[in-house]
């Protein structure tokens, strides 16, 4: 078992000085364009400087992939300065700050994108309420998306982040290139496993490269992913093994499990014998670190994650007290807020699309 406050240093050499995380969450809180607004920073400076490091809300590196409104951009150089003020912002007491970026795919609609058609990497509906149809993606699109990760991650370097989080988790567009579902395509980019690893394979290799290229001391890459799907067909679990066991042997510097629950066991009859992140970890066999992460509301709950995991990210928790971190790190589970109501709102720097996620994802702690 890792001991949460005990460092962790990652291979290309950045500190977390505690193992725990804040998990990446949606917040609604850019301008309608990207840019980041003043009650942003505000709210990410409440939540950091106690924990190891923190994940922000994904940001679209394309103009195309935009998922919903206020969400953050860096997909052209004009949000590099806001992008400063928020790196600069989390990164109080050696929190370290990671950007998340990404391409929502199918999983948005022509009103986000002011009339335009969503793309996909087939054109096949999400399995969701009033879903749209995308557009199948050309392979010049796909080279041309695939730079855009590369273009975002050099914007990340030079707003001063302490890396980026690749995120191929919650049926985005680099999990649809991967699940049999979404990609029913015949060319090189879809059809059997390896194929449609393939475009997961190039935005590594790329953002990676950029990376290394770029000289920048200290700045890691992580990948984030679900392990399964609930459409037929859909990702199964022996699928999300050989996808980290391929990410496994790449030069990235952790994997991040994405699920509601660190406890969940697989839909599959054949995994049964133990909880997902059990079979994720022992797939892994410390090549990379792995963050994991689910409903943890407890010094208690770290401790349990940490015996399969190198990392904890906490999300909800951290909303509802920004403190959360040290409370637990000292101890003193006991004094940790568990119950906000709507006056509490302005205090914690919670806006309505945090508030939603809240409701949605624990409406028991809501007064």
């Amino acid at each position: 078992m890792n001991n949460l406050d005990s460092g962790l240093t990652f291979k290309r050499g950045l500190h977390l000085k505690n193992r725990i995380v804040v998990a990446p969450m949606t917040t609604k809180m850019s301008f309608f364009d990207g840019v980041v607004t003043n009650d942003e920073i505000d709210y990410y400076a409440l939540r950091t400087g106690e924990v190891g490091a923190f994940i922000t809300a994904a940001a679209n590196v394309h103009e195309g992939g935009k998922g919903w409104d206020g969400e953050l951009g860096v997909y052209d150089d004009r949000f590099i300065p806001g992008l400063a003020k928020l790196a600069a912002a989390i990164k109080k007491s050696h929190t370290k700050a990671i950007l998340q970026i990404f391409h929502s795919g199918r999983m948005t609609d022509s009103k986000v994108l002011h009339g335009v058609q969503p793309v996909a990497p087939s054109a096949v509906a999400a399995e969701r309420p009033d879903a749209q149809t995308p557009r199948e993606l050309t392979e010049a699109e796909i080279f041309d998306i695939l730079e855009s990760f590369k273009q975002a991650t050099e914007r990340a370097i030079k707003a001063g982040f302490d890396g980026v989080e690749i995120h191929g988790a919650n049926t985005y567009l680099i999990q649809q290139f991967f699940s049999p579902h979404s990609n029913r395509r015949t060319d090189d980019w879809g059809g059997s496993l390896e194929k449609r690893f393939k475009f997961i394979n190039e935005l590594v290799d790329g953002v990676t490269e950029v990376v290394d290229q770029s000289g920048v001391k200290d700045f890691v890459i992580g990948y984030r992913f679900s392990p399964e799907e609930y459409e037929n067909p859909g990702i199964r679990l022996s699928d999300t093994l050989f996808l980290v066991d391929q990410l496994s042997n790449k030069p990235l510097d952790y994997l991040h499990l994405s699920m509601n629950n660190y406890r969940n066991y697989s839909v599959s009859d054949t995994f049964k014998a133990k909880p997902i992140i059990e079979y994720i970890k022992e797939t892994m066999n410390n090549r990379l670190p792995l963050i994991g992460v689910g409903d943890i509301r407890s010094g208690a709950d770290v401790k349990e994650v940490l015996a399969s995991a190198d990392l904890a990210a906490v999300g909800r928790a951290m909303l509802i007290d920004p403190h959360w971190a040290q409370k637990v790190l000292d101890g003193q589970d006991h004094l940790i807020r568990t119950e906000l109501s709507h006056y509490d709102r302005d205090e914690l720097r919670i806006s309505n699309g945090v508030w939603g996620f809240l409701e949605g994802m624990m409406p028991e702690r809501l007064k």
